[in-house]
């Protein structure tokens, strides 16, 4: 099995097993229940890829030194970056479906394969992407950011660009809203790690999207803190009208 293929069928598998506990432990409730759902979904990924590629190195959310370092074994080559739940807020409530699972792996920095698995049994990956629809006639540009961590550019970029602001949970799921044409963009700053970013970058380069971080600059993975605060992620041709905003909100901060 090619790594595309292993990075959709690892999160397609995650995903199913995270709904089967959401809706048989009814003794789980809250952040239990996210601590549960994290718990098995990271041993899962973990497990699987220890087995399935010996060789590669292993980054996963749950899986973090205590230190917060990513050990310089995992720095370069083939690393596996996973999410095991990316969303568990969202997750502990059963009334919402804005969470998933991310796989992507990095070679020397640079993503090779990736996957995004949807809690709604949808999984948009590498193995067989689907290219950007047609640009949406909107009044105005459509721009997912964070629900429960939203950072103050984003409410500044609204000042000097005419945008419409939607938030929701999950890196993964508001990448996704930007791959399928329903949002223009998904723009974040800070609070992010690279199991965060790196499986729906992937998902996003592979279907047409701009990448970077909110400079522009590009996105490299295996830093030694696995930090990447910011991103963007939208429709290529919004790209520098939204560079060129988030520079002057930068500027005026």
């Amino acid at each position: 099995m090619d790594d595309h293929a292993l990075a959709r069928q690892l999160a397609a598998k995650a995903r199913d097993m995270l709904l089967r506990l959401r809706w048989e432990r009814g003794d789980l409730k809250g952040r239990g229940l996210g601590q549960e759902g994290d718990r098995q979904a990271h041993v899962l990924l973990v497990d699987a890829l220890r087995k399935l590629r010996p060789d590669d190195a292993v980054l996963s959310e749950e899986g973090m030194p205590a230190d917060g370092r990513v050990p310089d074994d995992a720095r370069v080559g083939r690393l596996w970056i996973v999410d095991p739940l990316d969303g568990t807020r969202e997750y502990c409530d059963r009334e919402r479906s804005d969470w998933a699972v991310h796989v992507a792996l990095a070679d020397g920095g640079v993503l090779v394969a990736g996957a995004v698995a949807l809690s709604s049994g949808r999984t948009h990956d590498t193995a067989s992407p689907e290219p950007l629809p047609a640009a949406p006639h909107r009044a105005r540009p459509r721009v997912v950011v964070s629900r429960s961590h939203r950072p103050p550019l984003v409410d500044a970029l609204t000042e000097v660009m005419d945008v419409d602001l939607v938030p929701m949970g999950s890196a993964g799921v508001k990448a996704v809203e930007v791959c399928t044409g329903a949002a223009d963009a998904y723009v974040h700053d800070g609070g992010q790690y690279e199991w965060d970013s790196a499986a729906p970058v992937a998902v996003a380069r592979v279907a047409g999207a701009h990448t970077s971080r909110i400079d522009g600059a590009p996105l490299l993975y295996g830093n030694p803190d696995a930090s990447i605060p910011d991103l963007l992620i939208c429709r290529p041709e919004l790209a520098p009208a939204l560079l060129e905003a988030l520079s002057a909100v930068r500027r005026a901060a």
